[in-house]
């Protein structure tokens, strides 16, 4: 019972001093200052956990389709790479002011994860964005067809040269395909 109550007392002092420290006001939230390494820590594994459980459900369609594949390019261009850069980019004036830093997607890869839920992750991201990251929501704008086809597009752009990737994203094909009112 004597542990119980330490554990509490210790309990409510954590709360008391994060408290405090919110309420004065004395924590960074600069975009040109790091967050502390737990913060940081806490704030990436709730954000990973958190789309990971939300995206678990999501059926994924079949993304070899080239349309799909030429209209996310398209759209990835134009609504995207500033933040989160085209092959052989390394920043960019929006990437650099921008705390955390937005993950450069030219080069990343699944790493631990299966494709397959990869894209899920990707599509309730593009769809659903991340709060105070940056990061929008384009559900609200955009059909699931329309994400999909960026998530299709994700898929091929860390294996994607420079070349390709200029080629595929100044395809003409909004016109052909209804994408030409954003």
């Amino acid at each position: 019972m004597k542990m119980l109550k330490s554990l509490f007392a210790l309990a409510m002092f954590a709360l008391i001093v994060i408290a405090a420290t919110i309420y004065a006001g004395v924590y960074p939230f600069g975009a040109d200052t790091p967050h502390h390494k737990l913060t940081y820590w806490l704030l990436d594994t709730a954000r990973d956990r958190s789309v990971t459980v939300a995206s678990k459900d999501i059926t994924v369609p079949d993304l070899q389709q080239v349309d799909l594949l030429i209209n996310g390019a398209t759209d990835y261009n134009e609504m995207c790479s500033a933040c989160h850069l085209q092959p052989g980019q390394q920043s960019s004036e929006m990437s650099l002011g921008l705390y955390p830093a937005p993950p450069n997607l030219s080069t990343q890869n699944s790493g631990k994860i299966t494709k397959e839920n990869l894209a899920k992750r990707q599509f309730w991201t593009i769809k659903h964005g991340i709060k105070a990251s940056g990061m929008p929501a384009w559900g609200p704008t955009h059909s699931d067809e329309r994400i999909w086809a960026m998530v299709a597009f994700l898929q091929k752009l860390p294996d994607m040269t420079a070349l390709q990737y200029q080629v595929l994203s100044q395809a003409d094909s909004k016109q052909e395909h209804g994408h030409e009112n954003h």
